[in-house]
């Protein structure tokens, strides 16, 4: 059964960890994900872009595709299904569709428009038992066509959005979707800091979990970050893994290939790397 992300990450942030969301694409992936984390018995959060929802035919397959999974894989452990950088509309249809948690993204809205969208979608997701992100400050690199330059959120409209009702916030601290370059600067942990102060210590969200360093991962986590969203590792991982095993010419079946042996190299990938990313954010055994 699917639940709402309230609950898990008000007890990362009491625990000083953090929950890993993990975008899905397709069955495999999903699949990977959800026996990862009931074998970890850790809590997680499937993230599915506006994009992935498209690719899988729409919001409603995508929920019915992972409550089924769930109930068939005998998955115990607490599972949100998150709208990853949702807009307006989209928020609404996966309201409408099932999903048990959403995301907002008005950070590229004045604050006036960003708080009225902002509030309205509040008032919709509580109304239906479903947690909502809102997200101050862009994140940098590009996210579904989205370029953001990494902006560091105002601790200030942090404060007015997260006193709309919202569960937990997204707030640029210098972290960018995709790879880091090598001339990043690093989190922001005096801005961080302030804004986890100035939000009354609602748990926040680490966009671009990607490639940060351990030690900044652990320090965000100690200011109030309950939530880290990894998707470029999982997807660097997975092309990794199948690269190499089609150029063993391991696919090569004689009649074709088999999809299944062909992704399993790949799924293996996936599920090291969320388990690396579980044990990181201390989630494990916290289900």
């Amino acid at each position: 059964m699917l639940v709402n992300a309230t609950e898990m990450l008000q007890k990362a942030r009491d625990g000083h960890y953090a929950v890993g969301q993990f975008n899905i694409n397709n069955l495999e992936w999903t699949k990977a994900i959800l026996q990862t984390a009931q074998e970890l018995n850790s809590p997680v959060i499937l993230g599915v872009s506006e994009g992935a929802g498209k690719y899988m035919t729409g919001f409603p397959t995508v929920a019915a595709m992972v409550k089924s999974m769930i109930e068939t894989l005998g998955i115990t452990v607490p599972v949100a299904l998150h709208l990853d950088h949702g807009t307006y509309e989209g928020a609404k249809k996966c309201i409408e569709a099932g999903f048990s948690s959403i995301m907002f993204d008005g950070s590229h809205y004045d604050i006036e428009e960003n708080v009225a969208k902002t509030t309205e979608l509040v008032a919709l997701a509580h109304a239906n038992n479903i947690s909502i992100e809102a997200e101050v400050g862009s994140i940098g690199g590009e996210e579904d066509g989205v370029v953001g330059m990494g902006e560091v959120a105002d601790p200030e409209e942090c404060a007015r959005i997260s006193s709309l009702g919202i569960d937990f916030l997204a707030a640029g601290i210098g972290n960018i979707h995709g790879v880091y370059p090598a001339n990043w600067k690093g989190l922001d942990f005096d801005a961080l800091e302030k804004i986890h102060n100035a939000t009354n210590h609602i748990p926040l969200v680490l966009h671009g979990g990607t490639g940060i360093p351990e030690d900044m991962i652990r320090t965000a986590i100690s200011l109030g970050v309950s939530k880290i969203n990894v998707n470029t590792e999982c997807q660097l991982a997975f092309a990794k893994a199948t690269r190499a095993y089609v150029e063993a010419g391991k696919d090569q079946q004689g009649k074709g290939f088999d999809p299944r042996k062909l992704l399993a190299p790949g799924v293996d990938a996936i599920k090291a790397t969320v388990k690396e990313k579980m044990e990181l954010f201390g989630s494990v055994n916290k289900a």
